[in-house]
């Protein structure tokens, strides 16, 4: 394998570290030991680690669900997601109504925004946080539903901006693939996690009520897998980062990890990261 970039060559040049989940610390099915030993010791150096991930969940939930998984306390200094952000918006639009379109362990999503459900034909808008059977389905499915949706003008709130995630060896298709699709029909898709702003907005706060400092960008790296959503976002918001070529491109490069061919599949999508690995480790 061709040597890579480990988080111990980089430490030195920054104060904190925006670190995706699904990918990077997690295949989707188990922890990764080596990503986490990696966060483990940077934190050590003094270093400030935020989770920043596209999942529908709330920050605080989707802490919980690592730990559980057997995520230590020392991983990680602070979490933001989608939800987190995709929540503040929500509440703006309460009551609503909106039709639900996603998986009922979803619904936590939902606790205190004042939102109100209906069917697609009494809704006010859709928020989606996924496919309802992510596992079996696929957004050609929904093909139906969302032209009914387009017709009614219905605009489409996206709670996980991710088009798949890496789960075990395999994919499965998130939030943003149907609100891909929705898109591509002349829909209006509302988005707060990455690449958009709002998220990165919570994730400075909280590197700046960590540090008691200003915020240096030019110290901060962001770490992940989704090209058109962690390094996306990265290079709109100025930041360095560290592609993992590992997530979910892993079957592009074979079991075989090549730097060269890593830029230029990011390239293809307009993009450029400074680091590329194929895994995060110490």
């Amino acid at each position: 394998m061709t040597d890579f970039p480990h988080l111990s060559d980089l430490a030195n040049d920054y104060d904190a570290i925006l670190c995706d989940v699904w990918g990077v610390i997690r295949d989707g099915s188990d922890l990764l030991p080596e990503a986490l030993e990696a966060l483990r010791q940077y934190r050590k150096q003094g270093g400030v680690v935020i989770l920043v991930s596209n999942s529908p969940r709330r920050a605080s939930s989707l802490e919980n669900f690592l730990h559980q998984m057997g995520a230590g306390d020392e991983v990680w200094d602070g979490a933001v997601s989608s939800g987190e952000a995709t929540h503040a918006l929500l509440k703006t639009r309460a009551p609503g109504p909106a039709f639900k379109l996603g998986p009922d362990w979803d619904d936590a999503l939902y606790e205190g925004t004042g939102l109100e459900f209906a069917k697609l034909e009494d809704a006010a808008f859709i928020s989606c946080t996924g496919l309802f059977d992510w596992e079996n389905e696929t957004p050609d499915e929904y093909t139906d539903l969302l032209t009914e949706a387009k017709l009614r003008r219905l605009d489409l709130v996206c709670a996980n901006p991710d088009i798949v995630v890496q789960f075990g060896d395999g994919l499965r298709y998130c939030a943003g693939a149907l609100a891909e699709k929705y898109e591509d029909m002349g829909g209006k898709v509302i988005m707060a996690g990455k690449p958009h702003p709002p998220i990165y907005d919570l994730a400075y706060g909280a590197i700046e009520r960590l540090r008691g400092d200003a915020l240096d960008k030019s110290r901060i790296l962001a770490i992940g897998d989704g090209p058109v959503t962690d390094i996306k976002g990265a290079q709109a918001e100025c930041v360095d980062a560290l592609f993992i070529a590992g997530g979910i491109l892993a079957e592009q490069f074979g079991g075989d990890f090549d730097p060269h061919k890593a830029a230029a599949l990011l390239k293809e999508d307009g993009l450029s990261a400074r680091f590329t690995a194929p895994k995060l480790v110490w």
